[in-house]
């Protein structure tokens, strides 16, 4: 079997859960709520300014996460303060399709009345970047795609066989394996067989989608699905840049403080919103 060189953190955190970080602030960005047709959303500004804004949805398999976990609060906050963007964190509804994608839609037609004159972008963190790039897909003006880990297809493909290998020695709690997957989508729609393309929009027509960024873990049973989305993308000719983030299991954006490559994953999510454009 092949050695699988883990970062750090997680070889301590195979043994035990860590401990808990202080909740997220910094003086460069204020936080405020309010609601858009009862779907509450997380508002962060840069008191310095800012020249875009980014929609932002939290992953958590369609059924768990709220506006309070770390890729949520700790990534739209870090967004805001290093790429100068109004952040609009999601609270969008767990559970049956399409409740949560509505929610984002709602989120999003506010975004763009209340800030008529910024480029805005939609991103998301697994579960979220499917919800994401599904509301992107129905939407047909974001200017940018922001997609941490995202899992956008059924079935996912495979991994390939050396990083198969090496995840076998994981625990069951770290791994995605398809009856997971399968039990995920079944849970999310009721049925894993006529899925629609909002709720695997990785199956469906992606032709006029804006640039896109896409970032990966490398130990994460879901990679293959953001890999595949970014061949997709690049064969219809939208722009797509890629950060694999070697030595990390999916979801290292709940880790920050204990992840280093969690500074080099914002920075790299954080560039490419500063690229965003009208």
């Amino acid at each position: 079997m092949g050695v699988m060189p883990l970062d750090a953190y997680y070889t301590r955190h195979l043994s035990g859960p860590a401990a808990p970080l202080p909740p997220w602030v910094h003086p460069a960005v204020s936080t405020t709520e309010t609601t858009a047709e009862g779907v509450r959303l997380r508002v962060y500004t840069p008191r310095d300014g800012f020249t875009r804004a980014l929609l932002w949805a939290h992953g958590g398999g369609f059924t768990r996460g709220d506006l309070d976990m770390p890729e949520a609060h700790t990534v739209a906050g870090e967004l805001a303060r290093r790429a100068g963007t109004l952040v609009v964190s999601v609270d969008y509804r767990l559970g049956h399709y399409p409740a949560g994608l509505d929610d984002l839609g709602t989120a999003w037609a506010w975004l763009r009345r209340e800030h008529q004159d910024l480029p805005a972008a939609i991103g998301g963190a697994s579960a979220g970047a499917n919800l994401a790039l599904a509301a992107a897909v129905r939407a047909g003006d974001a200017r940018g795609l922001l997609l941490a880990y995202p899992v956008v297809h059924f079935p996912v493909p495979e991994l390939d066989d050396v990083t198969r290998v090496e995840m076998m020695s994981l625990p069951p709690g770290f791994r995605h394996p398809p009856a997971s997957v399968e039990k995920m989508y079944r849970s999310y729609t009721g049925r894993i067989s006529g899925l629609p393309d909002g709720v695997v929009p990785g199956n469906g027509p992606l032709d006029g989608l804006p640039p896109a960024t896409i970032l990966l873990g490398e130990y994460d049973d879901l990679r293959p699905s953001g890999e595949l989305l970014a061949r997709q993308l690049d064969e219809l000719g939208v722009p797509v840049g890629m950060l694999l983030v070697r030595g990390v299991l999916h979801g290292h954006l709940n880790h920050p403080g204990d992840v280093p490559a969690f500074e080099d994953s914002l920075n790299f999510l954080a560039e490419a919103l500063t690229a965003v454009r009208a």
